[in-house]
C-alpha cells in the first residue's frame, strides 16, 4: 500500500495527519506505540506542519519517536512552513502573515529537525500561497537544504495551478505534490481545474480534511445532508456499513491517485481508512455522490 510520488520517494497510500495530536492525551509512551501500531497497519507517512498544536506538535511527536529512534527508518516524514502565527510564543507579532523568505524558510527547516528529532525531512512544504512571494527566493533556500542533505523533496499545500507553475520554473527538483481540499463534500479543486492540472503533471494530490471535518458523517448544512444520503445509498449497494470507507474510496478510486490525509488517534479509524483500499464503487456510484455534492444534475 505504498505509492510513489517520484522514482525517489514512495509514501503509504493513506497518511496520517498530526494536526489534533495534542489532542489525543497520549503520553510519550502511548503516542510511540500508536506510531508502531500505525505502521504495522501500512500507514507509514506523517504529515506535519511547524504551526501545529501552538508550533508544539512536531516536538511531542519528536519526543515519543526519541523513545526509540531506529523507528524513523520507517516512517516518512512530511512537515510545511511558511504561515507566521499570532501567539503567545511571539509575543511581538501583531497580525498572522506568510514568510518565504530564505532565511525563514531554512530557519524553520532547522526547527522542524530539532523538534522532529531527524536529520532529514523527506518532504517540505510552502503551507499557503503567498501574495507577497519571490520563487527564485525559495528555489535558493531549496538548493541549500538539498546540498546539505536536510530536506530529500519538496512540494506545496493549497496552491493553484498558477502558483505552482510559478515556483517550479525558478525550482531545480520537480515538486511532488500539491496537498489540497478535497473530499466528497469538497469539489472546488474539480471546479477550479487544479486536479486537471496535476493529473498533467503527473503530480499527486494529497487531500486534506477528507471527511469534511466531520460534515460528512455528521452533516449540519443541507448539502452535507444530501451527500449522506449519496454515500449511504452507495454503501447499502456495495453492502459495506462504514461509511468513512466509502467516502475515502470515492477519493482513492480517482485517476490522479489522491491520497488521503486522516487525522485520527484511534488506531481502529486507521485500520478503517487501510480496509477502504479493498472498496469497490463503480463509476455511476461515484457520480451519484459527486452529483449530490455538486446539488444539481451534470450538464
Amino acid at each position: 500500500m505504498k505509492t510513489s510520488l517520484n522514482k525517489d520517494l514512495e509514501i503509504s497510500r493513506i497518511v496520517l495527519g498530526i494536526w489534533r495530536l495534542l489532542d489525543w492525551n497520549k503520553n510519550d509512551q502511548e503516542l510511540l506505540t500508536f506510531l508502531k501500531k500505525s505502521i504495522e497497519t501500512g500507514v507509514t507517512t506523517f504529515d506535519h506542519a511547524d504551526i501545529y498544536g501552538n508550533y508544539e506538535c512536531e516536538a511531542a511527536f519528536g519526543k515519543a519517536l526519541q523513545l526509540e529512534p531506529s523507528l524513523r527508518d520507517s516512517m516518512q516524514l512530511i512537515t510545511k512552513c511558511g504561515i507566521k502565527l499570532t501567539s503567545d510564543k511571539f509575543p511581538d507579532r501583531q497580525v498572522k502573515y506568510y514568510d518565504y523568505s530564505a532565511s525563514y524558510i531554512i530557519s524553520q527547516v532547522e526547527q522542524s529537525l530539532k523538534n522532529l528529532h531527524t536529520d532529514y525531512i523527506d518532504v517540505l512544504l510552502l503551507h499557503r500561497p503567498s501574495p507577497f512571494f519571490n520563487p527564485e527566493e525559495v528555489a535558493s533556500a531549496f538548493d541549500q537544504l538539498t546540498s546539505s542533505g536536510k530536506v530529500l523533496h519538496y512540494g506545496v499545500s493549497n496552491f493553484l495551478p498558477q502558483q505552482l507553475e510559478s515556483l517550479q520554473a525558478y525550482t531545480t527538483a520537480p515538486l511532488v505534490t500539491n496537498q489540497i481540499e478535497i473530499s466528497p463534500y469538497c469539489l472546488e479543486h474539480f471546479e477550479n481545474q487544479n486536479i486537471d492540472y496535476l493529473i498533467s503533471k503527473n503530480i499527486k494530490p494529497m487531500s486534506w480534511s477528507p471527511l469534511a471535518g466531520g460534515e460528512l458523517l455528521a452533516p449540519k448544512t443541507e448539502k452535507g445532508i444530501r451527500v449522506l444520503n449519496a454515500i449511504k445509498k452507495v454503501a447499502q449497494e456495495i453492502q459495506e456499513p462504514k461509511l468513512d470507507k466509502v467516502a475515502y474510496q470515492w477519493l482513492l478510486k480517482h485517476p490522479s491517485q489522491i491520497i488521503p490525509i486522516i487525522g485520527t488517534g484511534k488506531i481502529e479509524r486507521i485500520k478503517t481508512a487501510v480496509s477502504s483500499l479493498d472498496v469497490e464503487m463503480t463509476l455511476e456510484q461515484w457520480f451519484q455522490i459527486y452529483i449530490a455534492a455538486l446539488g444539481k444534475e451534470l450538464p
